[in-house]
């Protein structure tokens, strides 16, 4: 009889607490998938104005929307979690309103050994707020107690981390609380600066010509024009010495693009200073 009636009670709980446990969870399944399909679906249509060759340029305001969408999502679904949690927790037998002392006394004490978490996500919460760097920008990161500079394309950006990817294909994660200075490459435009070194000897104007020739014949460039904002303009001297001078060329471009318009355009200077017979200095 006593095993029959548990047996019983167990039938019992099953069609009841126990049922709605598994509706709870497979609902906060469904629910997961469905924000991360919606997540999804944003991010793509935020990227489906960009070619697949300047995927990495986006304007300022889809950069944003982009990190928000995932922001959202991740607290969304943290909050789901939790009362999901308290749910279940309250259906196999456990005083949810007993918990709440104790509760108290453990979040205490994991506050003194989560101060380094709380601050990642206040520093994740004012940078996406205050638009810093978003999705596809590229930027430089000095971390605290860290020699070495993270720079890399910006992946993906939550209120706790930051996830880079450098030249060399590496993942770099920078924990937001830890970030001191940031330098944004790719906001709104770039730079691409170009040091011509010469003997102290050869005619400045000559080079000069030769370098506003070179900026002319790469702004009507097919491949490069769509890269740049306005034609590169040679700055003049910038550093002088007892055997050589340096003169500048700058050139505006696309955020990210300053890389590859600054490699481009010192082959051409590098060949045309060599057409007219005059060597770039060592």
């Amino acid at each position: 009889m006593i095993a029959l009636g548990t047996s019983s009670d167990t039938t019992a709980w099953l069609r009841s607490s126990g049922l709605e446990i598994v509706l709870l969870m497979l609902g906060v399944v469904l629910f997961s998938r469905f924000a991360t399909f919606v997540r999804d679906r944003i991010t793509t249509k935020i990227d489906s104005g960009f070619h697949s060759s300047d995927a990495l340029v986006r304007s300022e305001a889809a950069k944003h929307r982009h990190a928000l969408a995932q922001v959202l999502t991740w607290v969304v679904l943290t909050i789901v979690y939790v009362l999901v949690g308290m749910e279940v927790l309250q259906r196999l037998g456990f005083q949810v309103s007993g918990l709440v002392a104790p509760a108290a006394v453990l979040g205490a004490a994991l506050g003194f050994g989560a101060q380094r978490i709380v601050q990642d996500i206040l520093a994740g919460f004012f940078l996406i707020t205050e638009r810093q760097y978003g999705f596809g920008d590229v930027v430089r990161i000095a971390v605290t107690g860290s020699a070495e500079i993270a720079e890399g394309t910006v992946e993906d950006v939550t209120l706790r981390i930051t996830t880079l990817r450098n030249s060399d294909g590496e993942v770099i994660i920078v924990p937001n609380g830890q970030i001191v200075k940031v330098t944004n490459l790719s906001k709104d435009w770039a730079r691409a600066a170009i040091d011509v070194p010469v003997a102290a000897t050869v005619d400045i104007t000559r080079v000069n010509e030769i370098l506003h020739e070179v900026g002319t014949r790469a702004y009507e460039d097919p491949r490069l024009k769509p890269l740049l904002l306005d034609e590169p303009t040679v700055m003049g001297i910038d550093d002088l010495a007892m055997d050589q001078i340096n003169i500048r060329m700058v050139a505006r471009t696309l955020p990210g693009k300053q890389f590859e318009v600054g490699r481009e355009l010192r082959v051409r200077v590098a060949a045309a200073l060599r057409r007219e017979g005059i060597s770039e200095s060592t």
